[in-house]
């Protein structure tokens, strides 16, 4: 029977530096996935912030801008409310949806992974209070 892994007294498990080698570069290969994931994420957000200003510069310049500077009143009015729509229904509305699915995404994926994950190694997210903080440091310890 091999004994390979286990030290000769007890049974426990002894030291093997290939599967910590192993082990590590996994773990710091994830780390990097994450990191480069997370980064993506708030880049995605920042690039619809960008188009959502354009658009909005758009909508300015061709529906309200133009009109003004043709001088005619029908056209003024016409492309005010048109201007007025594009802006509440495509900006105020549809961006407004958008920007929040994205950072309810960041939430939920990128935050929450900190906390939860497969493999039961997660810490439980608990948040700060005063009356939680001063029992732990009443609490008695635990000598060993």
């Amino acid at each position: 029977e091999s004994d390979k892994g286990f030290d000769k007294g007890g049974g426990t498990p002894g030291f093997d530096f290939s599967d910590v080698m192993v082990h590590q570069g996994i773990h710091t290969i994830e780390f990097v996935l994450g990191a480069v994931s997370n980064t993506a994420s708030y880049l995605r957000l920042w690039a619809l912030s960008l188009a959502h200003a354009e658009l909005s510069d758009v909508f300015l310049e061709k529906l309200l801008i133009m009109p003004i500077e043709t001088k005619n009143p029908v056209l003024i009015i016409i492309g005010f409310f048109m201007w007025l729509g594009a802006t509440i229904g495509v900006l105020m509305l549809m961006e407004s949806l958008s920007a929040f699915l994205h950072a309810l995404r960041l939430h939920w994926v990128e935050f929450q992974n900190k906390f939860y994950n497969l493999h039961g190694s997660g810490r439980k997210f608990m948040p700060f209070s005063l009356s939680n903080a001063s029992q732990q440091a009443d609490a008695p310890r635990a000598t060993s």
